[in-house]
Formats: structure tokens, sequence, C-alpha cells
């Protein structure tokens, strides 16, 4: 600038696209970021799960069990099923991805008249294994149910079922007095 008046205004024109480029790439970066927290974001969502099934929606009150061997129960009124996780099929749950899920079970069974047998249980499982098993087998009444409900770690893959033992029955209708629901904490 010092030796002409017109190098003088090129130097500065040339000052001034240098910081005018630096702001739009720092303006670009930070854009840029922010679209890959909000695409991080809508990930979560998408994959997000959740369950809820009752046994039967059945207006008829109808009993299953008891059996000789093992079942498993297969829930087949789904209440809801967010990330397609529960099979009404098989009964299955499987997890879509790893972590922290919130596990319910309610079991009930009406012995049907006074004196009669009566048995309300069942075994949550994960690959197979009982986890947890909510069981009334008091016989002092007509009915009986119990609830449980946990917080379990699952790896993705893992199945999460419902197994009525030997000598245990479940009664329901459209009443949903059997439910099963399971949802990803994080």
């Amino acid at each position: 600038c010092l030796t002409d008046q017109a190098s003088c205004g090129c130097c500065l024109m040339q000052q001034q696209m240098h910081r005018m480029k630096k702001f739009f790439n720092t303006s670009l970066s930070q854009l840029e970021e922010e679209l890959t927290k909000t695409r991080n974001v809508l990930n979560n969502v998408r994959s997000r799960s959740a369950f809820s099934v009752a046994l039967t929606s059945e207006n008829s009150f109808k009993c299953f069990g008891p059996f000789r061997d093992d079942k498993l129960i297969t829930y087949t009124h789904v209440f809801i099923n967010l990330g397609n996780g529960y099979d009404a099929r098989t009964g299955i749950f499987t997890a879509p991805r790893s972590g922290v899920y919130s596990l319910a079970l309610t079991v009930y069974s009406d012995a049907g008249s006074p004196g009669n047998t009566l048995a309300a249980c069942a075994g949550l499982q994960v690959n197979s294994r009982v986890v947890a098993g909510p069981s009334e087998k008091n016989m002092q009444d007509q009915e009986d149910s119990a609830t449980i409900v946990l917080a379990y770690h699952l790896k993705a893959g893992d199945q999460v079922t419902v197994n009525l033992p030997i000598g245990c029955f479940l009664c329901d209708d459209n009443s949903h007095y059997n439910t099963f629901s399971g949802f990803l904490l994080y």
C-alpha cells in the first residue's frame, strides 16, 4: 500500500475477502456440528423401543394351562410395539439395541369356584434363563395375581420371554389381566 494507491485498494480487498472466508468457514463448521448432533438425536428417536402386550383380547374368559411341561407364553394383544421388537407370533421380545430396559410382568388366574386349585405364576426369562418370577399360590381366595417390575441391562439381540411353569395357569379376557411390557430407558 505504500508504493501506489491501486495496490493499497487491492490489498485491503484481499484482507476483507480473507476475513469473510474465515467467517463463513467458521459458520459452516458450526452448522455441520449442529447437523451431526441433530442426526444423532434423530437416530436415537428412531431406535427407541417400547412394547406392551396382553395375553388375549377375546371377549370370553379363558385360562391358559396348567401344562405338564413349561410353556412359552405368547401374548397376542399388542397395545404398542415401537421398534417392532416384540413378535406376537412367538411371544419373544428381541432387544434391538443394548441398554437398560424396564421390564414389567403381571400374572392373574381365577380358580373358577372356591376350593379349586389355583396358581398364578410365570417366569420372566432373558435368553432362556429365568431372571424373575412373579407368583401367588396362597389358595386362600378364588383369584391370584402378582406383578414384578425391574430394570435390566440387555445386549442387542437378547431375547426376553415369559414362561409358564408346570402347575401354573393364567386366565384372561379383553380386560387384560395378564400383561408383559418393556421399554428402553437409556
